[in-house]
């Protein structure tokens, strides 16, 4: 089996044998079942219970990941890809979970939502300066990432004056998250990229290993962990939402490295497959061509290699 043809699968469901609308129908609906309940919790965390400890939160988190890791029976021995491999991925995505969940004490979940709904502008930038990638996107869909880009502003501007929680403080954090998004699919993308064989759950299970030490100094800076320690063991119901709210996010996180392995940062951050008719032409084909012996069907064989060969080195799957 050839690296680009890397088998996957998403919770048990096989995704490599499947046609691209299948696979992108399945990642899609893991996605949007765990963020949509990982958006009720934490506005009810947030702004029913008023429990605002975004890196506290984050550090709970990364534990629940690691059991279900576990659950799924993954281990370190069967890794990949050198551990150094995943330092800058894991900064970057605690960071990116630490601001989202902590900006909900200074904005409304609408906002936030609005305003993450964008990161496909910065997602596209920064994946023409990732090594591995340097992707290069046609100028309507830079058009298309403005525009939503300058709804985001106007959406800003009227919720600015209408919303009872809305402050500077958090249009800070939040596009702190948005940076550090930008740069978290491409190195995801990256690393699927060079290692077709690294799995979601290796990416995940290493990326919350190393990370989870980066939580530490930003809650000791700014005091949240004795706060959020305090806090929630006067109200220990507060685990049993946030327990919750991880395992539903830890389906979303999986189902998105799927999408990341199999379309790539960009088309994730946008949620629109990309239409490869070559490949879908190249999988129906395939049967009959090795089952014909004739010298017509050794042609035919010949010229679609080679049209997938391009197809390959204008951007590896994996």
């Amino acid at each position: 089996m050839k690296k680009e043809e890397q088998g996957r699968s998403l919770f048990g469901i096989s995704l490599s044998d499947r046609p691209r609308w299948q696979q992108f129908l399945i990642c899609s609906s893991g996605f949007f079942f765990g963020y949509l309940v990982n958006g009720i919790c934490e506005e009810y965390v947030y702004n029913r219970l008023h429990f605002s400890y975004g890196w506290y939160f984050t550090f709970i988190q990364g534990f629940v990941y690691l059991f279900l890791i576990y659950l799924q029976g993954f281990t370190s021995k069967q890794m990949v890809n050198p551990w150094k491999t995943y330092v800058k991925l894991s900064a970057v995505l605690m960071g990116s979970h630490g601001l989202t969940k902590g900006s909900l004490a200074f904005l409304n979940y609408p906002a936030q939502i609005m305003f993450k709904s964008t990161k496909v502008l910065p997602v596209m930038i920064m994946g023409a300066f990732i090594p591995g990638l340097r992707r290069k996107y046609p100028i309507h869909e830079y058009l298309s990432a403005v525009l939503l880009v300058v709804g985001l502003i106007l959406f800003t501007l009227a919720d600015a004056h209408t919303s009872p929680n809305f402050s500077v403080v958090g249009v800070v954090m939040i596009t702190g998250a948005l940076v550090m998004d930008s740069f978290l699919g491409n190195l995801q993308e990256a690393i699927f990229t060079m290692n077709p064989d690294t799995t979601q759950m290796e990416m995940l299970f290493c990326s919350t290993v190393v990370g989870l030490p980066f939580l530490i100094p930003p809650m000791l800076f700014t005091g949240e962990l004795f706060k959020a320690w305090t806090s929630c063991s006067q109200h220990p119901y507060v685990y049993g939402v946030l327990v919750f709210e991880a395992m539903a996010t830890f389906i979303g996180q999986v189902s998105v490295l799927s999408l990341i392995a199999l379309f790539g940062a960009a088309t994730t951050a946008m949620m629109l497959p990309e239409n490869k008719p070559i490949n879908k032409r190249a999988l129906n084909s395939s049967p009959r061509i090795n089952n014909a012996k004739s010298t017509t069907a050794d042609e035919e064989l010949g010229e679609l290699q080679d049209s997938v060969g391009e197809d390959d080195e204008r951007r590896p799957l994996v």
